[in-house]
């Protein structure tokens, strides 16, 4: 896909979104989840071609504002994480005989 293929994809994507909004379908809570996966994307074709600067930091943007989305379930994860290394700790003492 050159250049211009892409510039009128994403002019017939911001149109077809611009319209919809006038019409009354929102996709506000829909493109905010997808911005980081599109800005992820971008990242990875440009660190294909050969742009590793502009590559790397569209998809460290996305990256960080994935995290952001995620955060809550992250920590969710982090906490039982800890609560099951907390009862394994309790499972090895009753089982080692001094």
């Amino acid at each position: 896909m050159n250049g211009k293929n892409a510039l009128g994809i994403l002019l017939v994507i911001v149109g077809s979104i611009a319209v919809l909004n006038f019409v009354g379908v929102h996709f506000g809570a829909i493109f905010g989840f997808l911005l980081p996966f599109i800005l992820i994307g971008f990242g990875i074709v440009g660190w294909t071609n050969n742009k590793k600067w502009i590559g790397g930091i569209l998809a460290a943007i996305g990256g960080l504002m994935l995290l952001s989305k995620f955060g809550g379930f992250l920590v969710l994860l982090l906490a039982i994480g800890l609560i099951i290394g907390g009862v394994s700790l309790f499972k090895k003492n009753k089982r080692s005989a001094y």
